[in-house]
């Protein structure tokens, strides 16, 4: 595969951004290679800078639930460009959106919009002190929600694939009341929480992990965290900025039958458009400025190009068996996965919740950040690199999860698994059993 033209905008980027890249995990550094520079996209392809096409697993890292230029959503943001991209004063997209949201999340009687995740997991966690008045934060192994200094502990995606322990530049006092306990160890949880829960403004959770690959929360874990909250006074947040519209139509707190008492979303709600968002019970949103003390604001936020966006296509997945559609492909395309490597005999565990899914190359099952760490990261990265060759874009990255859209097909999957198929056999003798 030529790959010259993207090679040659690598070295350019090198020279003005750091890393070549403005996100870690795109620079493909942990599996060997310089990555690919995308040019167009359309359905489930994606073009780079060469000409080469491949089916994307990636979505723009979860997204694009519909696939690349979905026409509903091409319509909405051309027409709402052509009326002005910014205005900072309100407008009717901004309710538009805040009522397809709270009409899917119950839990979400009010709702707050800001420009990215991290954005939203901050303002969250700053809302939860100050309605608790309390200051300990506790998150869990492997479960990363942005950025932000007070939760780079124990985070998991970029952070591990790049090997950084937290970050350089957190200052020990900043995280000093941040906890993180090992993800679905229920045991392990309520001592903590017996322990210190007195203390804890918020726990904040990814009810379905997708930054360690996908990990399903363990059967009882989401139901012992919101106990223990609620007998404790601290506040449950779910992270749904990735799950949020993706395991279900709402996000895992529909699919498992609990109620967070926030909620952080982004990705699908802003089609492919910077976005974020936080809500939940009104009481506790009637805390933020201008209506309360806790102060939290942002120049684009609810930008009209991103709620546009985010209202088509949460309306695309108001259709009927749209989820069923997408969970049929989604099933077809990790059950294909996972037996081809079996059949390489290869260890390999797949974990799949609605249309994200992971395959880890292990031989234990993965159930938290431990387990993850124990895939063979040399065999991922002859995997990934195997697959990109035959036009497959897989995330650089053993620990981020994969996304099926809308737009993939039946032939879509079948020639991704024969992809793997032709790949992990290629891999038996050095990495089989």
């Amino acid at each position: 595969m030529n790959t010259e033209t993207s090679r040659a905008l690598f070295g350019r980027a090198k020279a003005l951004i750091p890393g070549g890249v403005n996100s870690p995990v795109r620079a493909c550094g942990s599996v060997g290679a310089d990555p690919l520079f995308i040019q167009s996209a359309d359905g489930c392809h994606l073009t780079d800078a060469d000409g080469n096409r491949f089916i994307d697993y990636v979505g723009s890292w979860g997204p694009l639930i519909l696939g690349h230029n979905h026409p509903a959503v091409l319509e909405a943001v051309m027409d709402a460009a052509r009326r002005g991209a910014s205005f900072g004063a309100p407008t009717e997209l901004e309710i538009e959106l805040a009522e397809l949201i709270t009409e899917a999340l119950p839990a979400m009687e009010m709702v707050r919009m800001v420009n990215s995740g991290t954005e939203a997991t901050m303002s969250a966690l700053r809302l939860a002190r100050g309605y608790t008045g309390r200051d300990t934060i506790i998150k869990f192994d492997g479960c990363y929600h942005g950025h932000a200094d007070t939760l780079l502990v124990g985070a998991g995606s970029g952070v591990a694939t790049l090997n950084i322990p937290g970050s350089p530049g957190v200052p020990a006092s900043v995280v000093a009341h941040t906890l993180s306990l090992p993800y679905n160890d229920i045991d392990g949880f309520r001592k903590v929480m017996a322990e210190k829960g007195d203390s804890a403004a918020a726990v904040i959770v990814e009810p379905v992990a997708g930054n360690m690959g996908t990990v399903p929360p363990a059967d009882g874990f989401l139901a012992a965290l919101r106990e223990e909250t609620r007998r404790r006074g601290a506040l449950l947040i779910f992270d749904e900025v990735m799950s949020g519209f993706r395991v279900a139509r709402g996000g895992a707190q529909i699919l498992y039958g609990i109620e967070p008492d926030l909620t952080c979303l982004g990705k699908i709600i802003g089609g492919g458009l910077p976005v974020g968002a936080y809500g939940g019970r009104k009481e506790i949103m009637e805390r933020i400025a201008p209506q309360g003390p806790v102060y939290q604001a942002g120049t684009l936020s609810g930008n009209p190009l991103a709620m546009a966006a985010g209202a088509a296509t949460l309306k695309e997945l108001k259709k009927p068996g749209f989820y069923r559609r997408l969970e049929g492909l989604s099933g077809e395309l990790a059950a294909g996965l996972l037996k081809a490597a079996q059949d390489a005999g290869i260890p390999a565990v797949g974990n799949r919740v609605g249309s994200m899914l992971g395959l880890f190359f292990t031989d234990r099952p993965v159930r938290n950040f431990e387990d993850a760490k124990t895939s063979n990261l040399d065999l991922f990265a002859a995997y990934y690199k195997g697959m990109r060759d035959k036009g497959i874009y897989l995330a650089p990255s053993q620990f981020e999860a994969g996304f099926v859209s809308a737009a993939h097909t039946a032939e879509a999957i079948d020639r991704t698994v024969g992809a793997a198929r032709e790949v992990l056999d290629g891999l038996r003798d050095r990495f089989g059993k």
